[in-house]
């Protein structure tokens, strides 16, 4: 009776597929992935429990570490290759380039912090990662095969 449940449940959630482009979207305008109305964080980088226009939860996302290594990742490729371009271009002493990009690493990196990490909640709620898509398809037990019963000794 539980798998029969489990299973209505799984083939309801594939049947209303969620648009990863869409949700990313409104998660990178750090809006809520769902509805693109409602805020997603109450303070800087404080995830809402919900959303206050649609009601979807979404204490459930596990952005973690990823955000900030990908916002590192995505800093150094601007700040390094301007650094290099400009060297080659006028060969500036080391002061004019830490003047020059410092500012631009600290204002780029909490520009795009938020918005990747917007961007990365709503691409778990797309896909319907953490809890977003409820618990049965979190479980792993599902769409496994039962496990062998040991022969009792």
């Amino acid at each position: 009776m539980q798998q029969e449940t489990d299973t209505i449940i799984l083939s309801e959630a594939v049947d209303s597929d969620r648009n990863v482009w869409l949700a990313m979207k409104h998660g990178w305008a750090t809006a809520c992935p769902n509805c693109g109305d409602g805020r997603l964080y109450g303070k800087y980088l404080k995830v809402n429990d919900t959303c206050a226009k649609c009601g979807t939860e979404l204490f459930h996302q596990r952005a973690d570490d990823a955000p900030p290594y990908f916002v590192m990742t995505i800093t150094a490729h601007i700040v390094v290759g301007g650094i290099l371009v400009l060297e080659r271009l006028f060969s500036p002493p080391t002061w004019v380039q830490l003047v020059i990009w410092l500012p631009v690493l600290a204002a780029l990196s909490l520009w795009l912090l938020p918005r990747v990490k917007g961007a990365l909640i709503g691409y778990q709620w797309a896909l319907r990662m953490h809890g977003f898509g409820g618990k049965p398809l979190d479980d792993p037990e599902i769409g496994l095969p039962p496990a062998p019963h040991k022969a009792a000794s």
